[in-house]
């Protein structure tokens, strides 16, 4: 039985747990994944809020300080006395004073007509530009953020007056202000959750960002580009960053953005590391469920496989293989029921092999038993008439040779039968040369009453060439019965009767072409013809020649072969092997247990 291809239910089993564990950590990662970006987002944007209110929260107490200190420094008598002198180098002079006092960034005093005429900041000299900004502020009191030489300020400018504010007369203007830089901002966010930029004119202005993220800032057109609270993802030196905008142009005298950015480089490492974690977790359970399901599909195919294996060796005759004894339910009572079934087919085996047994005695009794009686009556009649007294000498010489011819043809009968019988002996197989085999086939084919007025011909270009590995015996009988066979159709012919034999050799084969030109094998019995006991047309003859000229090819690693019949010609071909057989022919088994 030929082992069927496909898939095994273990590797389906395994396979379908690898593709169900792949499936589930895939998935799992991307919606983990998707998830925790999500949830980072969020977060980043709550924290980017929080810290946004917290710059402004701290952007105004420190307004309301400078508010508070102005407020002071307004109210001081000799800064009002030296606002009352009007001449600027004496104001000048005396506002170093109170700048010092104040501590602050920013320090600077105008006239009443808007000229400022002293003005102090800490780091810089001052320029003509910052006092043209200074002096551009006086009237903005809505505004508290200066943007001049690079530099940005939150301000507060107090009007100075002589009595009281509401009646009293306008001495000129106090200015005072801090510089927001980055110590400023790192201040207000010391613990570097985020990272904070001023933006304006395009460019960043004064930022936390280290030097090299900085000069990458000015080159990032989503960041420069940023719309008002807009959020945004922007990449820095390679990182990417949450952005948040806030616009604080209506508290500067030019455009101006507050950007807080929040880098996703500790949220992303964190998700690396959960997903290496998941990604772990599932090679583990990869690894272990398919541990655990080899071992379970062990015990459920084991069984299925032991079973399989002995279908199979039931299926080529072996009826003693092992059926599985253990594993699941199901198996259990497949492998019952199997055994059932197989013991049900031997039984019906043996019953129709002893049926054909019977039939086939049958059938040989049937065909042998008129031959036999033929001979046998031939032997009697004879026999008496050679107890008489009365006959010749002559007479009783041919009389005898009538006992002679029926012994002879009996003896012949019962050879075929023992032959027949005994084909699954061992053959015997020595180096022979055909020719002289064929040669003495037809010698003792002449001998045959069967063969008188047919001219029997062998050919063979070298017969020195017909060496062949076989047992001369059996292939002398193949080749006479398959002379006799041609004889016998060759009688009916309505010309000279011939029949001829050719030897010929090609390679690693022989054969031994017999044709007669009788009328032909009839049609009834063509397919089978090389059957025991099959014969048509002839009035002696047991059925066993064809068939057993076959078994002996057969024995020797060949056929016989009905190349052709017509009214006129048939031609039978006997081939052999003429080296070492390397297999049996399995029909010879199957001939020879019929008849045993």
């Amino acid at each position: 039985m030929q082992e069927q291809k496909g898939i095994s239910t273990r590797l389906m089993l395994v396979s379908a747990l690898v593709l169900v564990i792949a499936s589930v950590t895939f998935s799992s990662l991307l919606v983990i994944g998707n998830r925790m970006h999500q949830q980072v987002l969020k977060d980043f944007s709550e924290d980017l809020s929080h810290s946004v209110e917290t710059f402004q929260s701290f952007q105004a107490q420190r307004l309301a300080a400078l508010q508070r200190e102005n407020a002071l420094l307004a109210d001081e008598p000799r800064l009002k006395a030296l606002m009352t002198t009007s001449d600027e180098r004496t104001i000048a002079d005396g506002a170093v004073e109170f700048w010092k006092v104040g501590g602050n960034d920013l320090f600077a005093l105008a006239s009443t007509d808007g000229k400022v005429v002293a003005a102090y900041t800490r780091g810089a000299p001052t320029d003509a530009e910052l006092r043209s900004n200074l002096a551009g502020v006086l009237t903005q009191t809505d505004k508290h953020y200066l943007l001049s030489g690079g530099r940005l300020f939150e301000y507060s400018v107090r009007r100075l007056y002589f009595g009281s504010e509401a009646a009293g007369t306008l001495l000129g203007y106090l200015i005072s202000g801090y510089d927001i830089d980055t110590p400023l901002l790192k201040q207000v966010n010391p613990s570097s959750v985020a990272e904070i930029a001023f933006l304006s004119g395009g460019r960043v202005v004064t930022s936390t960002l280290s030097p090299p993220l900085r000069a990458d800032s000015d080159r990032r057109p989503e960041l420069l580009g940023l719309g008002p609270d807009a959020t945004a993802t922007i990449s820095l030196g390679g990182a990417r960053y949450l952005a948040s905008a806030k616009d604080l142009s209506g508290d500067a005298s030019v455009p101006l953005r507050l950007v807080v950015m929040k880098s996703f480089q500790h949220a992303e490492q964190s998700q690396h590391e959960i997903t290496q974690l998941l990604v772990l977790v599932g090679v583990f359970a990869l690894l272990a469920g398919t541990l655990l399901m080899l071992a379970i599909s062990g015990m459920l195919t084991g069984p299925l496989e032991l079973l399989a294996r002995g279908v199979r060796a039931f299926g080529t005759g072996d009826s003693l293989s092992s059926l599985p004894q253990r594993g699941a339910r199901e198996v259990r009572e497949l492998s019952v029921a199997f055994a059932s079934m197989r013991d049900e087919i031997e039984q019906t085996h043996r019953a129709l092999l002893e049926s054909e047994r019977l039939a086939t005695i049958g059938r040989m009794a049937s065909s042998v038993s008129h031959d036999l009686r033929h001979y046998l009556a031939a032997v009697y009649a004879n026999a008496e008439f050679l107890a008489s007294s009365k006959l010749s000498d002559e007479e009783r010489v041919e009389l005898l040779a009538d006992i002679r011819m029926a012994v002879h043809g009996t003896t012949e009968l019962i050879d075929s039968l023992l032959v027949f019988s005994r084909t699954n002996a061992a053959v015997q197989r020595r180096p022979e040369l055909i020719a002289p085999l064929v040669e003495r086939a037809i010698a003792l084919m002449r001998a045959h009453p069967d063969a008188e007025h047919v001219r029997l011909e062998a050919m063979c270009d070298d017969p020195t060439k017909t060496s062949a590995l076989v047992d001369s015996k059996q292939m002398e009988r193949a080749i006479y019965n398959l002379l006799l066979n041609a004889c016998q159709a060759a009688r009916g012919s309505a010309g000279e009767p011939t029949v001829t034999a050719v030897v010929e050799t090609s390679g690693s084969t022989l054969t031994v072409t017999i044709t007669d030109d009788g009328e032909g094998v009839s049609e009834s019995i063509r397919d089978r013809l090389f059957e025991p006991f099959v014969s048509a047309g002839k009035q002696n003859g047991s059925g066993l020649g064809l068939t057993l000229a076959q078994c002996v090819a057969e024995e020797h690693g060949g056929s016989v072969e009905l190349v052709r019949s017509r009214p006129g010609e048939t031609v039978f071909v006997l081939s052999i092997a003429r080296g070492p057989l390397t297999m049996k022919n399995p029909k010879r088994k199957q001939h020879a247990e019929v008849v045993r």
